[in-house]
């Protein structure tokens, strides 16, 4: 193990939340490690078609965001590297950290995919929720920062085509682990969501049935660098003509140990379902609820606009789902709005809203204290809601509970704004030096801009 690299805060987590923190405090001067443990960072936004309410395209919104971090000359990214203990050690706080092996050499990879023609091997992309197909080693998507290839040991046969393939000698078949130490005065946490399993409910038969989905399947059909360009039916590749969602698939059920409303399921549901009705015009799309909840601001509004599109909404409790001979999903449902009556349905495509749990275990990692439902505990939510029992250590996002993009990108400049006062009561007030470097980069960069516009 080498010398530890040392930084003024470390961020853990490198999705739309640990992105603006980095960016928050390595604007104000501040070094900022930021580790990610994927291949690229950008987190789940990045896989997602549009965002509610408004509707922005949500890699028009990540990607400036994961190339400003990149680029930016105080932050530091570490990805394809997984957080294994963070402690404190005096007045800072000493993480080890665990680099797993690309089988690449990152600084000689310059993207240009030969190693990924000249695999043999093809397997399920999870990127496109196993919808699409990958190779053996591959750039984790079209974005992806860096585009850095990384083999996956698991599906190489060691055939040996990829390195022969690459022009600058750049794979490397016998890379081992690297593990890294890191001491920050202070650490931002900002480690994600995992969506509830979709065999998490028997009755659904979610990994059974092939055209049951969960959504982040569906935000990847309706992407339109998707897995098929369009949306189609993934067991034979029909244009549906009828989908349906099942709210609370994944959550307010204390047997899945979610008894909790994990916020965003209706908004993502309604969201998905008025992009399909736009790009399936004559489909009919129906969605089962117990009940809606649009809290947030322009969300009634939004929901209101869903059904005068013509989407259906019923009030119901859905009791199992089966599958018909023609590969039809076929859902029963008790009827809430008609008296409790029984009813089943076809769809051509069912789509389960799961819920959110949390996204890594931060007790296990830090010694943070978790609540009961399993997202991390801050000593006072309403005044704090970033600060965690442990000094100099803050927490962001759905670290802390389910939240929406919106309130998350709030919270992760609230968690930086906390960190900046701590380092700076601490006397860490970042270097001036490095703001100057960034003014004087943009002053050469709008000098050329500008002579570009005389010429």
């Amino acid at each position: 193990m080498t010398t530890p690299d040392r930084f003024d805060v470390l961020v853990i987590g490198a999705g739309i939340a640990g992105l603006q923190s980095a960016l928050d405090l390595a604007d104000q001067g501040f070094s900022v490690g930021l580790v990610e443990r994927d291949p690229s960072i950008g987190g789940a936004m990045i896989g997602l078609s549009k965002v509610f309410p408004t509707l922005d395209c949500s890699s028009c919104i990540t990607t400036p965001k994961m190339a400003a971090a990149a680029h930016h000359p105080n932050i530091t990214t570490l990805t394809y590297t997984e957080v294994e203990e963070v402690r404190r050690d005096g007045e800072a706080y000493r993480a080890r950290l665990r680099r797993k092996p690309r089988y690449v050499i990152e600084e000689e990879c310059i993207g240009c995919r030969q190693c990924e023609f000249a695999c043999p091997v093809e397997v399920p992309d999870t990127f496109e929720g196993g919808m699409g197909a990958r190779r053996a080693v591959y750039i984790p998507f079209t974005n992806a920062i860096p585009q850095t290839a990384v083999v996956d040991p698991d599906d190489c046969i060691l055939c040996g085509r990829c390195v022969t393939a690459c022009p600058t000698d750049a794979v490397v078949l016998d890379q081992a682990p690297e593990i890294i130490e890191i001491v920050a005065q202070a650490v931002v946490a900002t480690t994600g969501w995992k969506l509830t399993p979709i065999d998490a409910k028997a009755e659904y038969r979610g990994d059974e049935i092939t055209n049951v989905l969960s959504p982040l399947q569906m935000e990847r059909l309706l992407a339109p660098h998707g897995p098929y360009g369009r949306v189609l039916r993934p067991s034979d590749g029909k244009v549906p003509e009828s989908l349906a969602y099942v709210q609370c698939a994944g959550s307010r059920d204390q047997t899945l140990g979610v008894p909790y409303c994990s916020r965003v399921c209706c908004m993502y549901a309604i969201k998905q379902a008025m992009l399909l009705s736009g790009s399936l015009p004559f489909a009919d799309i129906t969605i089962y609820y117990m009940d809606i909840r649009a809290f947030g601001k322009g969300y009634e509004e939004f929901y209101r606009s869903a059904k005068a599109m013509g989407i259906e909404f019923v009030k119901g409790k859905v009791a199992r789902l089966s599958e018909d001979e023609d590969q039809g999903v076929v859902v029963r449902v008790e009827r809430m709005d008609e008296y409790g009556q029984v009813v089943e349905r076809k769809h051509d495509v069912v789509v389960l809203s799961l819920g959110m749990r949390p996204g890594e275990d931060l007790a296990r990692l830090a010694s943070l204290e978790i609540g009961e439902d399993g997202f991390v505990e801050v000593p006072r939510p309403k005044e704090a809601p970033c600060r965690t029992a442990r000094a100099g250590f803050f927490v962001a996002g759905t670290a802390t509970g389910p939240m929406d993009i919106v309130d998350t990108i709030v919270e992760a400049g609230a968690a930086a704004t906390e960190a900046s006062l701590y380092l700076r009561e601490r006397g860490v007030t970042g270097s001036p030096g490095r703001l100057d470097a960034m003014a004087e980069t943009d002053a050469a960069a709008a000098s050329r801009d500008d002579a570009r516009v005389v010429s």
